[in-house]
């Protein structure tokens, strides 16, 4: 009965999670799902490994049909051993994007449980996390992975506080397991941010450890969450394994080129160019909407409806008044320093009130904990606006030049916030027994600063132009008088959503004040703050994710409609590439063709040099070798149509000459001007210990044919005649950690020739010859899925037995 009873608050909060968030996402009970824009273009990108997945029964691992073929292990590759996978999955139980949401509410539960915060405020501050408005976008727009990364953040924070307070068994199982399952949501920059929180984190208590001279403890507590960490990574082997090799092979790692495409020298050391790792930087005084979230405008796509100045302005040219409607339901009133926003990332002003109110009455020292990594990462997402740390970071920080999009750190401001406004709520009903005067202080004080802050905002608005970065082209476009419009509209805006948040502080303010002058129960207060904390970031985001967003299964199934073009090129039942002129980075190309466009944050960076030095130039011949057959272009009535390309250099070739270079940047100047259906070029460099020059350096007979026969994913095989040994080159992409070529069933080297494809020597007659995709990162890294898993199976049985034994002698 005790353990019922012990249990019983618990399980009401979690149905009360799972019906908050059916309610919230309620058309997902009708059968529908949410178009997620980024979900559709992966479908695309991934449709060829799914059909290979439903037809052959087996897992490729490689994908032809982007960017001229590229590993799947970051396009949702299913690995042997997951059985963390199988332990999200069972946690994932609603319907997406639902199950998300719950699990937002579930961690941070968890965390603040392990805060020694009570249910049902636990459960409120839950809520709050999971609508802070980004969180809520992120889910509206597809961005999956980041959400799943960012829910587990909470758990991994909560076991790491449990094994610091010297909970080593409970703190280390819970530790295991939330790593392994952060690990396993497959956005690794949303775990290296949590990193740099958990860094934060382990100082204040190694510092307090050292302080105390309790040295054993410390090195029990890293050793405890050592053992986790080694045991969850385990658990991830092969996705970590294979994620880290093909690395070197997207663009996220750095350039072999020491020029830029337009000939200038490449200074940059890092991973990415420093503008593309900046170029989502959070303006300095853009971070006020964290707090009144249409400051700068909110989208750039933002509702003004009716009563605008542009409606007025629209209705004063004669637009008809319901195209004059449609045309302010999307307006672009964003005017900060990103290039688009889709939402304001809004935490709630009533958070902010209380987190404030925590800071000035809450006696717990880890309040600094989470204020200072909101700190850490307000100041690290304003990225290019505060070049002199954003700069050193990229320099100097492991592994922080791999990840752009940098004002998405502030995901760990949207953790902290909601911790220390719920650590604020707790200790002021609290002090009313303890201490009534520091109540009554810290209340008037939070107040005063919350209010300040919305005044000096107001007052200061004179001192902004309200002017966007796109507002040049709207200028040209419709004239002065529309952009005066859009800024008197940009100026509402901002006057109104500051009244917005000063009206949810006198409410806030008043609830506590009547509680502590005895006119409102605790309970009483507790609600009506609790309701407007939610509600005020509820009615937000349903101004950007809402039941307008879901539409039928069979459109998310299939999200691409076949266009007279496709339908033109599918009739040609040959293998070939094509490339879509307009949308070279999109995955609806990917959906219906072998394209060497595609939809990726982590595509292959040689496929983009190619893009860069040479197709943007206008080099046919590089189209020719990568067998380009297709081009898809728009007419002036804006219709696709396709152009075949006769001289497309076919499956393979045989060459005459092979051009032997010793730098990456000879390899790219010589196919400015390469004739690729007789010459090659080659980087000795590379490959200088397995291929001596000599033996490349003599003519190959070049009259043979090579003819494809089965053309698969993970397979390809090809059957070879000509009276001499020659050398072929391959239209496919080389990637030598995991495709082997085979000639007449023996293994047998191929090499990179002209920067991307393959080559190989082929000896005189006729030969079959094949690639087959067989990545011995998979299988190393299954071996150690397995057995790490085993392990944490073991830890987590002899941990409850170790804790029931515990129990057992306490009692």
């Amino acid at each position: 009965m005790k353990v019922i009873n012990k249990l019983y608050p618990h399980a009401l909060v979690i149905l009360g999670f799972v019906l908050v968030s059916l309610i919230y996402f309620y058309p997902v009970l009708q059968g529908k799902q949410i178009f997620q824009s980024d979900i559709a273009q992966y479908t695309g990108m991934a449709k060829e490994q799914n059909d290979f997945r439903a037809t052959e029964h087996s897992e490729p691992y490689w994908t032809n049909s982007a960017f001229g073929g590229m590993p799947t292990y970051q396009l949702g590759a299913n690995y042997p051993h997951d059985y963390v996978g199988k332990i999200d999955d069972a946690l994932r139980f609603l319907p997406r994007p639902a199950d998300y949401l719950f699990l937002y509410f579930l961690g941070f539960y968890g965390l603040l449980l392990v805060l020694k915060i009570d249910p049902l405020k636990a459960f409120i501050g839950a809520l709050a996390f999971g609508f802070s408005t980004y969180l809520i976008i992120i889910l509206g727009v597809g961005h999956n992975a980041k959400a799943h990364a960012i829910a587990y953040m909470p758990l991994v924070i909560a076991g790491f506080i449990l094994v610091f307070q010297k909970k080593y068994i409970l703190g280390g199982l819970l530790t295991m397991f939330a790593v392994a399952l952060e690990i396993n949501a497959n956005h690794f920059q949303m775990t290296y941010y949590l990193l740099i929180f958990l860094l934060i984190l382990s100082g204040y208590y190694a510092f307090n450890f050292i302080k105390e001279k309790e040295y054993k403890p410390l090195l029990i507590s890293f050793g405890v969450l050592a053992v986790a960490g080694i045991f969850a990574l385990g658990a991830n082997a092969t996705n970590l394994l294979a994620t880290s090799e093909y690395a070197s092979f997207s663009i996220r790692d750095k350039s072999e080129l020491t020029f830029n495409p337009d000939g200038s020298k490449n200074l940059t050391t890092a991973s990415m160019t420093t503008d593309y790792i900046t170029e989502y930087s959070y303006g300095i005084a853009e971070s006020f909407n964290l707090i009144a979230p249409r400051l700068f405008g909110g989208s750039s796509h933002e509702p003004v409806g009716t009563d605008s100045k542009m409606y007025e302005f629209m209705i004063g040219q004669g637009v008809p008044e319901g195209q004059a409607q449609d045309f302010v339901s999307a307006m672009p009133t964003y005017w900060g320093d990103q290039p688009i926003v889709s939402a304001p990332a809004y935490i709630g002003v009533v958070v902010f009130f209380l987190a404030v109110l925590a800071l000035f009455i809450d006696d717990r020292k880890i309040k600094y904990v989470f204020f200072s990594g909101a700190m850490v990462s307000l100041v690290l997402s304003w990225g290019k606006n505060f070049s002199l740390l954003t700069d050193f970071f990229i320099h100097y920080v492991p592994m922080y030049d791999k990840f752009r999009a940098v004002s998405s750190i502030q995901v760990i401001l949207e953790l902290c916030f909601p911790v220390l406004a719920i650590m604020g709520l707790q200790s002021f009903f609290k002090l009313k027994d303890t201490d009534p005067k520091l109540q009554q202080k810290g209340l008037v004080q939070t107040g005063v600063f919350s209010i300040g802050v919305l005044l000096i905002l107001l007052f200061s608005k004179s001192m902004f132009n309200f002017s966007g970065a796109s507002d040049s082209y709207f200028l040209e476009s419709y004239g002065p008088d529309f952009v005066d419009a859009l800024k008197a509209d940009r100026r509402s805006l901002y006057s109104a959503d500051l009244l917005r948040s000063g009206f949810f502080i006198v409410v806030t303010f008043g609830a506590l004040w009547f509680f502590i002058k005895n006119k409102l129960s605790q309970n009483t207060a507790l609600i009506i703050v609790s309701i407007f904390m939610i509600f005020d970031l509820f009615f937000v985001d349903k101004k950007y994710v809402s039941a307008k967003d879901f539409v039928s299964p069979v459109q998310i199934a299939a999200p691409f409609q076949e266009t007279p073009a496709d339908t033109q090129i599918l009739k040609d039942t040959s293998v070939y590439r094509v490339f879509d002129v307009q949308g070279q980075l999109q995955g609806r190309t990917s959906y219906f063709h072998k394209t060497i466009g595609g939809y990726s944050a982590v595509r292959p960076r040689r496929m983009q040099q190619l893009f860069d030095y040479q197709i943007s130039k206008n080099n046919l011949e590089i189209l020719n070798m990568l067998n380009v057959k297709y081009v898809i272009q728009v007419n002036k009535e804006g219709q696709e149509f396709p152009t075949i390309n006769p001289d497309a250099n076919g499956n393979a070739w045989f060459v005459k000459d092979l051009k032997l270079v010793n730098t990456a940047d000879a390899e790219m100047k010589t196919l400015e001007h390469l004739d690729t259906k007789n010459v090659a070029v080659f980087n000795i460099h590379d490959y200088g210990s397995k291929f001596k020059s000599a033996r490349l350096k003599k003519k190959w007979d070049a009259n043979g044919t090579i003819k494809l026969e089965v053309y698969k994913p993970n397979y390809i095989k090809y059957k070879s005649d000509n009276l001499n040994e020659g050398l072929a080159v391959f239209s496919e992409i080389y990637y030598g950690k995991g495709w082997n070529a085979y000639i007449d069933g023996k293994l047998t080297d191929h090499f990179p020739v002209n920067y991307v494809l393959r080559g190989m020597e082929v000896p005189g007659g006729k030969h079959t010859i094949e690639f087959k995709f067989e990545p011995q990162v998979v299988k190393t890294g299954g071996t150690i899925t397995l057995f790490s898993s085993i392990g944490m199976l073991l830890l987590l049985i002899g941990g409850i037995y170790f804790e029931r034994r515990k129990s057992s002698a306490q009692s």
